[in-house]
């Protein structure tokens, strides 16, 4: 794949960032779906129809803002499933339940990559629209150390693209926009980082992320 990266400005002399700004989901956690589309399957549902609901702005929106649980977000699925797939309530609690516990992993070729980052001298910071468990799963990852700084949208309330989450998570790398490296998988994110200044990279696998880091090797 290639990389995609853009700047609003000119790097400094030297290194050109001070501080490397990562997406957690699609970039560093990878969720098996596994189970969800088996279940859909079985209910005769299109695969995705699930996520489709759960991730819409108005239902999902409330779970990364940290307005509800993870479990109250599950029942507000399964509501929304019954009501507008529709399904049977038995099966739409199960799927929205499936949903909700999917297993999940770490990329570690993308973790490697990362933990060299700090290695380097350079701050890292996790910026993320996840739940308010997401604390509990960093640790069930091993990650609860790979960054000098978690930025979870459901603690401050705000979500990517919001320009004050970015500016949050800049700040707690002690570094202008304009040397911090953004590197997510959602095009609109990348492109809201940089409007304020700094460098985006659009990723879409462990390629695009060491691409972008090859300067810590120069």
């Amino acid at each position: 794949m290639t990389t995609s990266t853009t700047s609003s400005g000119t790097a400094g002399t030297g290194r050109p960032f001070d501080a490397v700004l990562c997406d957690l989901d699609n970039v560093i956690r990878y969720y098996d779906s596994s189970l969800v589309a088996e279940l859909e399957r079985a209910a005769g549902l299109p695969e995705g129809t699930t996520a489709s609901v759960a991730f819409h702005p108005e239902q999902g929106g409330p779970l990364i803002r940290g307005e509800v649980t993870k479990d109250q977000w599950a029942e507000s699925v399964a509501e929304r499933l019954g009501s507008e797939v529709p399904l049977p309530a038995p099966q739409a609690r199960e799927l929205a339940g499936a949903l909700a516990r999917s297993p999940f992993w770490a990329d570690e070729d993308v973790v490697s990559e990362l933990r060299g980052v700090r290695a380097a001298g350079l701050s890292l910071v996790l910026v993320t629209n996840a739940a308010l468990d997401l604390g509990e799963d960093l640790a069930a990852m091993g990650l609860e150390d790979l960054a000098d700084h978690v930025v979870n949208s459901a603690l401050e309330g705000v979500a990517k693209p919001d320009p004050e989450i970015y500016s949050i998570a800049a700040g707690l790398a002690g570094a202008a926009p304009e040397r911090c490296l953004f590197v997510d998988d959602g095009r609109e994110n990348v492109e809201a980082a940089v409007a304020l200044g700094m460098t985006g990279v659009l990723f879409r696998g462990p390629e695009d992320l060491r691409g972008a880091l090859a300067f810590l090797e120069a």
